[in-house]
Order: structure tokens, then sequence, then C-alpha cells
């Protein structure tokens, strides 16, 4: 007997191809790639035994077959995302807890997260900020953040997701009062500096050739997304990683006057712990996706 299951997969995607007359927008508007879009209509041809689409370089039309079919599936495929939506609104809400150093929740996840939570509206992120090492967490978690690889206990499951570099920043305003030609310059600067990465810049200055100085002015701050934001506010330059500062640095909020000098990081590593959900896993694989498309 034939195989009558109706492959939802390969029909989400015709509709999508259908919507943009274009297999490459479709995959675009579906996350994959356009091979996959490809080999999910062929299996929907195949399955219906009908050709749905005319392929032409650069371009593709649906045939008459297709265009009923697209008429007639777009309000079913709507009919069953309605009837998802209304049993979803009244389930229990699942979650998941990540547990994360407050600067990379302030600067990196809390800025990322709407995308997750409208992905998968019926699990809520439950964001634990802690400054203590994994092994010490005084609080249950599904996922934990940190950089590096030590300090993880053994019952973890963990992986590396996301690279990092440090870098040299400032707000626009500040080096057009004072520009920042090379890095001795940084002597006519107040350097901003975080209690949370207290030698960086000695690290820096070391990377970038220079001695250690008495005389430079500093202001210290307790954490990173402080020190950011006063580097925002023209208080003075500051070492970031570009994980933290890529917001700002994508909004021309602050800029890398010196790009040249990056110094590599260790990269950042998430745990799984062991009897958390299916949850955590949805949430580890968007927190890989994320990166990808950061």
């Amino acid at each position: 007997m034939a195989d009558l299951t109706l492959p939802l997969n390969a029909i989400r995607a015709f509709l999508a191809a259908a919507r943009h007359q274009s297999f490459t927008l479709a995959a675009l508007e579906l996350n994959v790639t356009h091979g996959a879009v490809s080999r999910q209509i062929k299996n929907l041809e195949d399955y219906l035994g009908m050709p749905l689409f005319e392929r032409r370089i650069r371009q593709v039309t649906l045939t008459e077959r297709g265009r009923q079919f697209f008429e007639e599936a777009s309000p079913a495929l709507e009919m069953l995302a309605a009837a998802a939506r209304r049993v979803m609104k009244d389930a229990p809400m699942r979650s998941v807890s990540i547990n994360v150093r407050p600067s990379f929740a302030v600067r990196w996840l809390i800025p990322h997260l709407s995308e997750f939570v409208e992905r998968y509206p019926g699990i809520e992120p439950q964001v634990i900020t802690s400054v203590a090492t994994v092994d010490r967490s005084a609080s249950p978690f599904d996922i934990a953040i940190r950089r590096g690889e030590t300090n993880w206990p053994e019952t973890l499951k963990v992986q590396r997701f996301l690279e990092d570099e440090l870098l040299l920043v400032a707000s626009p305003a500040l080096l057009k009062n004072t520009p920042l030609p090379d890095a001795r310059a940084i002597a006519g600067h107040t350097l901003l500096l975080s209690r949370s990465r207290s030698r960086d810049w000695d690290e820096w200055k070391k990377h970038a050739g220079l001695k250690r100085s008495r005389t430079q002015a500093m202001l210290h701050f307790d954490h990173l997304h402080f020190v950011l934001q006063a580097a925002v506010d023209g208080l003075g330059l500051a070492l970031s990683p570009v994980s933290l500062a890529d917001n700002d640095l994508r909004s021309g909020r602050l800029v890398c006057p010196l790009p040249a000098l990056r110094m590599p990081l260790a990269p950042y590593y998430l745990g799984i712990n062991p009897q958390a959900g299916a949850e955590a896993q949805l949430f580890a694989k968007w927190l890989s996706g994320a990166t990808a498309t950061a």
C-alpha cells in the first residue's frame, strides 16, 4: 500500500517558494539552503506525481496545477497553525533556566533573546546571573555559559559555541576631539577598567609593545557592562571582548580605532545539565544558530 503520509515540511517549502516565486528567497525565509528547498519541492512533486514549478534559468514559475495547489493548500496550512496557537495558548508554559555572568547577560544574551521567544513561544527563558564559577553555582540551572574550559563540573555536557577577541573601543565623539592615530596615543586618554577583567589593559599594552604607566588616568567599574556604557558616554577608552561590544559597534555608538591590535580570547562554552528537559536542547541548538548569524 502506498505511503499516504503528507510531507508537511515539503508543503511548507513549496508555499514559501510559491509566495516568493523563488527557491532562494524561500530558503532565506525558512533559514535553510537553496538545495534543501529544491529537494523538498522535488519530494512533494514525486509524492503528488506532477510538476509544481517550471524551472528556468534563475527563475521558477508555478505550473497550472502548482497554482491550484498553492491556492488550496495555503488556507489549510494556516488553519493548522491557528489550531496549534489555540492549543499552545492554554498549555502550561515550559521554561529553560540559563546561568550566565551579568555582562554577558546584558550585552549578548538579552539582545538576542527576542528571536528565541518568537521561535519558541511556549518556552520561557529564565536568565540567572552569577559571577561564581559554574562548579560553585548556588542556583539550579538547565544551561550555563562561561568563558573557557575550566571549572566545569564533570556531570555537565560542555560544548564550545562562541569565539571571541579583545579589542579597543571608544565613542566616535571622543576620538574626534582627541584622535588616536596609534597605540602610544592612549597616554592622552582616560582608560576605563572593569574589576572583573582587571588585567586586560596590562596584557593589551604588552601585546601592543607598550610599557606600563603609573601616571595614566583611569576610571574603575565593577562590571564590564558599566565600562562599555562609560565608553559610549565618552568617558574614556575601553577594552572589550567583541561579543560584548558587538551591538554598540554595529550601531556606531562605539568604534574600534586600532583594529590591528586585537587579542585572541578563550572562547565561550555552554554546559547542559543532564537532568534538563528537551527545552535545554532546543535552547542550546538555538544558541549555536545565533552565534552563526551574529
